[in-house]
Protein backbone atom coordinates (compact mmCIF):
# COMPACT_ATOMS: atom_id res chain seq x y z
CA UNK A 1 0.00 0.00 0.00
CA UNK A 2 1.42 2.92 -0.91
CA UNK A 3 1.49 6.30 1.78
CA UNK A 4 -0.64 9.33 1.47
CA UNK A 5 2.44 11.86 1.42
CA UNK A 6 0.97 15.95 0.89
CA UNK A 7 3.69 19.27 0.36
CA UNK A 8 3.91 21.06 3.39
CA UNK A 9 3.49 17.48 5.66
CA UNK A 10 5.84 17.62 8.82
CA UNK A 11 7.61 14.08 9.49
CA UNK A 12 10.00 12.84 11.97
CA UNK A 13 12.99 10.52 10.43
CA UNK A 14 14.14 7.28 11.84
CA UNK A 15 17.94 8.56 12.33
CA UNK A 16 18.43 11.70 13.41
CA UNK A 17 20.38 14.53 10.62
CA UNK A 18 23.82 15.49 11.23
CA UNK A 19 23.21 18.64 12.35
CA UNK A 20 20.77 17.30 15.03
CA UNK A 21 17.45 17.42 14.04
CA UNK A 22 14.59 15.11 13.57
CA UNK A 23 11.95 16.90 11.74
CA UNK A 24 11.55 17.21 8.16
CA UNK A 25 8.78 18.97 5.77
CA UNK A 26 8.34 17.53 2.07
CA UNK A 27 8.71 19.89 -0.72
CA UNK A 28 8.25 17.79 -3.82
CA UNK A 29 6.24 14.85 -4.61
CA UNK A 30 6.29 12.26 -7.44
CA UNK A 31 8.83 9.14 -7.98
CA UNK A 32 11.34 10.36 -5.79
CA UNK A 33 10.66 13.08 -2.39
CA UNK A 34 12.04 16.08 -1.36
CA UNK A 35 12.47 16.82 1.99
CA UNK A 36 13.98 19.74 3.88
CA UNK A 37 15.60 19.75 7.55
CA UNK A 38 13.63 22.10 9.71
CA UNK A 39 16.66 22.43 11.99
CA UNK A 40 19.09 23.33 9.22
CA UNK A 41 17.30 23.81 5.97
CA UNK A 42 19.20 21.29 3.87
CA UNK A 43 17.28 19.75 1.50
CA UNK A 44 17.62 16.15 0.19
CA UNK A 45 15.85 14.16 -2.58
CA UNK A 46 14.81 10.38 -1.10
CA UNK A 47 13.23 7.94 -3.37
CA UNK A 48 9.87 7.25 -2.75
CA UNK A 49 10.85 3.99 -1.20
CA UNK A 50 13.19 4.66 0.83
CA UNK A 51 11.50 7.80 2.04
CA UNK A 52 8.43 5.28 3.79
CA UNK A 53 10.88 3.11 5.15
CA UNK A 54 12.50 6.47 7.32
CA UNK A 55 9.12 8.26 8.31
CA UNK A 56 8.39 7.53 11.58
CA UNK A 57 5.59 9.79 12.17
CA UNK A 58 3.63 12.47 10.56
CA UNK A 59 4.14 15.82 12.51
CA UNK A 60 1.84 18.12 10.78
CA UNK A 61 -0.11 17.41 7.65
CA UNK A 62 0.09 19.66 4.64
CA UNK A 63 -3.13 20.83 2.54
CA UNK A 64 -5.74 17.86 1.08
CA UNK A 65 -5.07 18.83 -2.41
CA UNK A 66 -1.27 19.25 -2.22
CA UNK A 67 -1.04 23.27 -2.88
CA UNK A 68 -2.92 26.13 -4.64
CA UNK A 69 -2.16 27.15 -8.24
CA UNK A 70 -0.78 30.40 -9.29
CA UNK A 71 -3.92 31.46 -11.87
CA UNK A 72 -2.37 32.43 -14.91
CA UNK A 73 1.44 30.76 -14.18
CA UNK A 74 0.19 27.10 -14.67
CA UNK A 75 2.80 26.90 -11.54
CA UNK A 76 2.23 25.14 -7.73
CA UNK A 77 3.70 26.53 -4.97
CA UNK A 78 4.93 24.82 -1.70
CA UNK A 79 3.38 25.42 1.47
CA UNK A 80 6.43 26.87 2.88
CA UNK A 81 6.87 30.00 -0.24
CA UNK A 82 3.34 30.65 -0.77
CA UNK A 83 4.79 34.06 0.83
CA UNK A 84 6.72 35.08 -2.03
CA UNK A 85 4.15 34.47 -5.04
CA UNK A 86 5.00 35.85 -8.53
CA UNK A 87 2.47 38.84 -10.02
CA UNK A 88 -0.95 37.52 -10.94
CA UNK A 89 -0.63 38.79 -14.68
CA UNK A 90 -2.76 41.53 -16.07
Amino acid sequence: MVMEVRLGDVVRLRKVHPCGGYDWEVVRLGADIGIRCRNCGRRVLLERRVFEKRVKEFLARGEPDGSESLAGYGLRTPAHRRDRRLPRPP
